[in-house]
């Protein structure tokens, strides 16, 4: 919280993630055609909790979705997304100290396996 509201900081060493703090996940899709029935899987690091616990259609970026908060993923379906490029965002709270694998994304369409991409993995430290 800043005087001009809520506002975004970049994770670094000089401001590392505590307990209890809230981050922002974005997830930056890219497709050359238009494509339908997409599954997306953003897996988390073990010391983060959701804090969007039901599951329920959505509306973001111009892009319409069904979220599936799950154990250890966040689930996103989309029935049609056009040409260009989207941005998902949602929120998580750490819930423990330690250094986790932060998990990777993977999109693929349903009907069209072969169509499919995903994320680098990468460690994520909480705490001291």
């Amino acid at each position: 919280m800043t005087s001009n509201g809520v506002e975004l900081a970049v994770i670094s060493p000089s401001s590392p993630l505590k307990v209890g703090d809230e981050i922002v996940i974005k997830l930056e899709l890219r497709t050359d055609r238009d494509m339908e029935f997409i599954h997306l899987k953003d897996m988390r690091g073990a010391g983060f909790e959701p804090t969007i616990q039901l599951s329920g259609y959505k509306y973001q970026d111009g892009l319409g979705y069904y979220q599936s908060p799950r154990d250890g993923s966040m689930n996103f379906f989309i029935s049609s997304m056009s040409k260009g490029t989207y941005v998902l965002e949602y929120p998580l709270r750490v819930t423990h100290e330690g250094v986790f694998s932060a998990g990777i994304s993977t999109i693929q369409s349903m009907y069209a396996p072969e169509f499919s991409s995903h994320s680098q993995g990468d460690v994520v430290r909480v705490g001291k």
